[in-house]
């Protein structure tokens, strides 16, 4: 039997995340290559539809990276969807789905270390879990086609 590999999406701040993910390039950090990295301009911008739909597309984890607690550049984005998140937990929860497969973490541009490290930990978690119910769902549907 092959090792399960998880489809793991990450939505990262432009301005933190995402630069903290440059960084650990730049450090030539090692970290998971199954993370697929969506830029966005702020975290605030990733609603509750984007993290479903990643799911219902074949993803078995998604985490949300912005900027630390009290420092976004768009001054509340973070915060909105760290609700957000927990609502998706909540959703997933009420339909049986593991509610850790989704995540909000905070963390500065000069983090690389710490973004490395968000990405073994997702991908330890996902690995433990096992793949999403909806993304075996979806590789049956393909492989059928």
């Amino acid at each position: 039997m092959e090792t399960f590999e998880p489809n793991i999406l990450a939505y990262c701040c432009k301005y933190c995340a995402y630069a903290a993910a440059d960084l650990a390039g730049s450090m030539r950090m090692n970290y998971p290559g199954n993370i697929k990295i969506i830029q966005v301009p702020c975290t605030g911008r990733v609603d509750v539809l984007h993290l479903l739909k990643a799911l219902e597309d074949g993803a078995d984890g998604v985490y949300v990276a912005g900027c630390l607690e009290g420092e976004c550049h768009f001054i509340s984005g973070n915060l909105k969807v760290k609700k957000r998140v927990l609502q998706v937990k909540k959703i997933l929860s009420q339909i049986g789905i593991e509610p850790e497969r989704v995540e909000m973490f905070n963390l500065s541009s000069a983090m690389g270390p710490r973004f490395a490290e968000i990405a073994v930990e997702m991908t330890e978690r996902i690995r433990k879990l096992g793949p999403s119910v909806v993304g075996l769902y979806q590789r049956r549907q393909a492989a059928v086609n």
